[in-house]
């Protein structure tokens, strides 16, 4: 394993940066808030990384603690990585990165991947309370759990349980969301996010 680089300065950015400031390792994070990942679950929602820089993306960050690597059990028997306390962290410096990215978004490009998920911290930033919420989209379903303490924060597909809330939206109005352009609420206000189910996150959705 290639030594940990360093900027060499005695400066809290520049320590976190030692970390987590190679390309690709934040997107990692960002997939690995979903729970515990197989390796070729990563590579799959990681379009453009190459296998190489992926597995050595994944050494360095449980080297560095972010990240630990399990097998499961029988008859899932594949390795999987999750983050550990330290990484789960990064939830916060990943929601400020997006909220600032939100003016660079501009309109999507030909070339660009999307998967349903991305929209998962956006959405998340725009939703108060504690709650599982099942998300409808085109592209796909997934799930948030609002106000999560150190559990996964998302997960693909639909709720693994009766949600406190089903959010149904187009992918533009999502959009318009990670944009910065709508909100949540003014949303379900305007009727672009139709709010199903009898949980507190549904009812104050519907009443604000």
């Amino acid at each position: 394993m290639s030594p940990r680089r360093s900027y060499d300065q005695y400066c809290s950015v520049a320590r976190a940066l030692d970390a987590v400031g190679d390309r690709w390792t934040l997107l990692i994070v960002r997939e690995l808030l979903a729970g515990p990942r197989r390796y070729t679950d990563l590579h799959a929602d990681l379009p453009g990384v190459s296998t190489d820089v992926l597995a050595s993306r994944l050494k360095d960050m449980e080297r560095d603690g972010l990240a630990t690597r399990r097998r499961l059990p029988p008859p899932g028997a594949a390795n999987v990585y999750e983050l550990s306390g330290r990484g789960r962290e990064l939830i916060h410096a990943l929601q400020a990165l997006g909220e600032w990215g939100q003016a660079e978004l501009g309109e999507r490009r030909p070339t660009d991947a999307v998967r349903a998920h991305w929209f998962a911290l956006p959405l998340l930033r725009g939703l108060e309370g504690e709650g599982l919420v099942e998300v409808v989209l085109e592209e796909g379903d997934f799930h948030l759990y609002v106000g999560a303490g150190g559990g996964p924060v998302h997960g693909d597909g639909p709720a693994p349980r009766e949600p406190d809330a089903r959010l149904v939206l187009d992918t533009d109005t999502c959009t318009a969301i990670g944009r910065g352009e709508l909100t949540v609420t003014d949303a379900v206000r305007d009727g672009r996010i139709h709010v199903t189910g009898e949980g507190t996150l549904a009812k104050a959705l519907r009443e604000a």
